[in-house]
């Protein structure tokens, strides 16, 4: 997902902090603010994550975000008003979901294929 993102980006930008990390878990405070593509409207997300690392690699990464404000942003007046609906909330989800497995349908050396 990162590689996809950073790639797609035009204009990303990313600030973060309170990062930690130990062997096998870390953590970041991290905010990036880039353009939806999908609108054409300016997004400045603000997220926590959390990591599991094994053998020196990222195997699970949690992003926790305000799914009804980024819609806001992103979305607009649909945001807004429907945002919070479990509907819209899965409909993100699942064009995110599909956007990724273009990504790396078309990048079969990627990443995940090291």
């Amino acid at each position: 997902m990162w590689s996809m993102l950073c790639e797609r980006a035009t204009d990303l930008r990313v600030e973060w902090r309170v990062v930690r990390a130990d062997e096998s878990h870390g953590s970041a405070h991290w905010e990036p603010r880039y353009t939806f593509s999908g609108t054409g409207r300016p997004v400045h997300n603000v997220i926590d994550a959390e990591f599991t690392f094994a053998a020196g690699r990222i195997v699970r990464h949690v992003d926790t975000f305000d799914l009804w404000r980024w819609s806001r942003m992103a979305l607009g007046a649909k945001g807004l008003l429907l945002g919070w609906s479990p509907l819209v909330r899965n409909a993100v989800r699942r064009q995110a979901r599909r956007g990724l497995d273009t990504w790396i349908g078309s990048h079969p050396h990627g990443p995940s294929a090291q």
